[in-house]
C-alpha cells in the first residue's frame, strides 16, 4: 500500500536495528556454533539477544501513542481507535498463530504462545490504556503491573510438573507462570521445555509494563519541548533505569528474560531509552543540519528494515521454516534440508564453525534487506 504519513526517521532506524539484529540472532548456519552475544542467556542474566523483544515492545508502545495521538488531534474517535487498535491485535496474534502452525499443521500440538502473539496482546491490552490515561496514570499502571508480577511470582505457593510444590522458585518450570501455563496452556508449550514458555501469560504482565515504557517515551516526543533536550533526557532516562535494573536484579528477582522479570523490564527499558535516544539525537535532533543529512543517509538501510518490519519479521519466520522443512533427493538417495544445501558452500570455505554459521547469518539478513529495499523503492508498506 502507498504510505504518505510522516515518519520520524529515528524510530524507523531503531526499528530497523532491531528487526536486523533478530535476523541475525535467529538465522545462524548452526545452533551449535554461536558467538556467546548472539545466544540467549541460558536463564538469569542477559546477552545482545536479549534486548530483541524487549525492544520491539518498547517501539510498539512509541509508535502507538504518535499513531493514536496523530489520529486523535485529526478528529477521529476514541472508540473507532480503539477498535482499530484491537483489530491490529489480533491480526498480529493470527499471524503468530498461523506461522506456528507450519510445517506440522496439527492444531491439537499447536504451541499457543509466541514473539507475535505476546506483541499482538500488549497491544490489546495497552490500547485502552493509551486512550484512556495521562502519563502519570499510565506510569502508575506500569508500576503496579511489576508490584503484581513480583507478589504472584514471589508469595504464591504453586506445584511444578512432578506435583513438588514450591514458593517463589525462579529456577525452570517451578514459578507461577509456569504452573499458570501448564493450567490452561498444557500440551501447547515451547516445544523445547514442554512444562513452561518463555513468551507465558503471566510474564505478559511485565512485558506490558515494557511496552507503557514506550507509551511514556511517546509523550516525551510529542512535548513541546526543543528536541535537544528531549535526547539529552532519553540519556539520562536510560541511565537512571539501568541503574534501577541492577538494584531490582540484586533485591527483587534476577534479570532473566524467559520471565520476563521487573529486572529486565527496566533494564532492558533503559538500554532501549539509550540506544533510541541516540538514534533521536542523530537523526532527528541533531542541530546541525547537514550533518544530519549526512547521517541520515549512512542510516538509509536501517530505516528501510524499519519501514516494513513487521512484514520482514513474519516473511523471514515463514522462509526459516521452509528451510528446515523442504527436502531435496540427493544423487546417493538421501535427503537434505535446502538449508543444509545452502549452507554446504560456506561450510566448505576454511572458515572457523562460529565464523561460517555467523555468515550464514549475514547472508540471510541481505536477503531479507533486499525484500525490504524492493518495497521500499516501490513505495509498498504493509500495514496491519
Amino acid at each position: 500500500m502507498r504510505h504518505d504519513e510522516q515518519r520520524l526517521a529515528s524510530l524507523d532506524a531503531f526499528r530497523g536495528f532491531t528487526i536486523a539484529a533478530m535476523l541475525l540472532v535467529n538465522n545462524p548456519g548452526d545452533w551449535a556454533h554461536l558467538y556467546g552475544p548472539l545466544a540467549h542467556a541460558e536463564w538469569h542474566g542477559w546477552t545482545f539477544t536479549d534486548w530483541i523483544f524487549p525492544f520491539f515492545v518498547f517501539i510498539s508502545g512509541v509508535a502507538m501513542h504518535i499513531s493514536l495521538g496523530r489520529r486523535a488531534a485529526a478528529g477521529a474517535a476514541r472508540q473507532a481507535l480503539l477498535l482499530q487498535t484491537w483489530r491490529r491485535g489480533l491480526v498480529i496474534i493470527a499471524i503468530g498463530l498461523a506461522l506456528n502452525l507450519i510445517p506440522a499443521f496439527h492444531p491439537e500440538t499447536l504451541r499457543w504462545p509466541g514473539v507475535l502473539q505476546r506483541l499482538g496482546l500488549c497491544t490489546l491490552l495497552a490500547a485502552p490504556l493509551a486512550l484512556l490515561l495521562s502519563w502519570r496514570q499510565q506510569l502508575a499502571a506500569a508500576l503496579a503491573l511489576l508490584g503484581l508480577y513480583s507478589l504472584l511470582m514471589l508469595c504464591v505457593p504453586v506445584p511444578d510438573a512432578q506435583g513438588v510444590w514450591h514458593v517463589g522458585s525462579l529456577q525452570p518450570g517451578e514459578d507461577t507462570g509456569a504452573w499458570l501455563d501448564r493450567a490452561l496452556m498444557d500440551g501447547h508449550l515451547w516445544a523445547k521445555s514442554k512444562h513452561w514458555d518463555p513468551e507465558g501469560l503471566l510474564s505478559t504482565l511485565p512485558a506490558l509494563a515494557s511496552q507503557i515504557a514506550g507509551l511514556l517515551t511517546g509523550h516525551w516526543l510529542m512535548a513541546r519541548r526543543a528536541p535537544v533536550e528531549k535526547a539529552m533526557w532519553f540519556m539520562v532516562s536510560g541511565l537512571a533505569c539501568l541503574w534501577l535494573g541492577q538494584l531490582l536484579d540484586a533485591w527483587l528477582m534476577p534479570i532473566n528474560k524467559n520471565l520476563w522479570t521487573p529486572a529486565y523490564t527496566v533494564a532492558m527499558t533503559g538500554w532501549a531509552c539509550l540506544l533510541f535516544g541516540s538514534f533521536y539525537w542523530l537523526l532527528d535532533a541533531m542541530p546541525l543540519p547537514l550533518l544530519r543529512a549526512r547521517l541520515a543517509r549512512w542510516a538509509r538501510p536501517l530505516q528501510v528494515f524499519g519501514m516494513n518490519a513487521l512484514f520482514i519479521f513474519a516473511l523471514s519466520g515463514l522462509v526459516a521454516k521452509l528451510l528446515g522443512f523442504v527436502k531435496l533427493a540427493q544423487p546417493d538417495g538421501s535427503q537434505r534440508t535446502l538449508k543444509a544445501l545452502l549452507y554446504a558452500p560456506i561450510q566448505a570455505l576454511e572458515l572457523a564453525p562460529r565464523n561460517a554459521s555467523l555468515l550464514f547469518a549475514l547472508a540471510f539478513c541481505a536477503s531479507m534487506y533486499l525484500v525490504a529495499w524492493v518495497m521500499w523503492r516501490r513505495r509498498w508498506f504493509v500495514k496491519v
